[in-house]
Formats: structure tokens, sequence, C-alpha cells
């Protein structure tokens, strides 16, 4: 009996394909957001792997970014490493080029492969979770494992986080 819908079955199917030690896993709830996913797991909002599509203008080649559920991406940096401007790719865009909605995109199992990088920041913790091509699905992983089950390289691709008032130190910004 099939127990994952078909867009999770093709991330477990790929996973255990690329002897990935861990199947997806199902959420009682959607964790659309990342916040919603913490809050189901238990865990760091920085220990969801975010996985967000851009368009590459060019060519329309879409442009997979993984990072770390509590840090915003820098458009700008992206576009210093896939070689040309990115856009916003809508909903559409991404089940197309992906096979995934929003919400529910794995790094892994494609519909199309595409562009992907890796946020540096994600090397922060022991233990991530990313979507597993469905809202209610995530699987857990090391983050080093992301490299090795895409292929895509480490990189910084996000915004300074803002520091908080106790990680100064007491000191003050000239």
């Amino acid at each position: 009996m099939n127990t994952f819908p078909e867009s999770t079955e093709r991330v477990a199917a790929e996973l255990l394909r690329l002897s990935h030690p861990h199947a997806p896993r199902m959420l009682d709830g959607a964790a659309r957001t990342a916040q919603q996913a913490a809050d189901q797991l238990g865990v760091a909002l920085g220990q969801i792997a975010k996985s967000i599509i851009f368009r590459r203008k060019s060519d329309d080649v879409a442009v997979l970014v993984v990072t770390s559920g509590d840090r915003r991406v820098d458009e700008r940096k992206v576009e210093a490493h896939v070689g040309g401007k990115i856009g916003r790719a809508d909903a559409e865009f991404v089940k197309a080029r992906t096979g995934f909605s929003i919400g529910g995109v794995s790094p892994v199992a494609h519909a199309t492969p595409p562009v992907t990088l890796i946020d540096q920041d994600l090397l922060r913790f022991d233990v991530v979770w990313a979507a597993a091509g469905h809202p209610h699905s995530v699987f857990p992983l090391h983050p080093t494992d992301l490299q090795r089950l895409t292929g895509a390289p480490v990189v910084d691709v996000v915004q300074a986080p803002i520091a908080a008032p106790d990680a100064l130190d007491g000191k003050l910004a000239a």
C-alpha cells in the first residue's frame, strides 16, 4: 500500500538510490514554511533546510538555493554564483521545473535538475530537515549530505544575520 503522496515516493526512491539512510517522514500538519516545520519537529528554525527556487532570467533555468530557515537569501550573491540575473519563480514555474509544489520542494528528485547552491550556514548544525516533495513530508540529514546528494557547492548566499543585542557582548557598534 502506498503510504506517501507520489511526489514523496519519488523523493524516497531517490534517497534510497543515493544510499541515504533516512526515509521521508510525514508530519501531522503542513509545513509550508520553515517556522511551521521547526514547530512540528521541535527543532531550531535554522535546522530547517528550506529550498527556494529562483528563475535565471537569461535562459529560464531553475536555480535552487538550500539555506537555513533562519536566514534570508541575498539574490546578488546567488547571481554571482550562477552567472546571471535571477528573478522570483511563481508557483507554476516551480511545479513545472521541479515537479513539486511550493512548500514541499525537495533538494533531490526534481523533474528537471536545477542549478543548485547550498548555503554554508547550514553547516552550523549536526542535523537539518529538508522537505521531501510534499508540504507534509520531511527527511533528516547531516548538512554535508546535501552536497553528496545534490552535487552542489557549499557557498555563502545569504544576507548577514542581524546581531541580537546580547550577541554584541555589551559593546556598542561604532
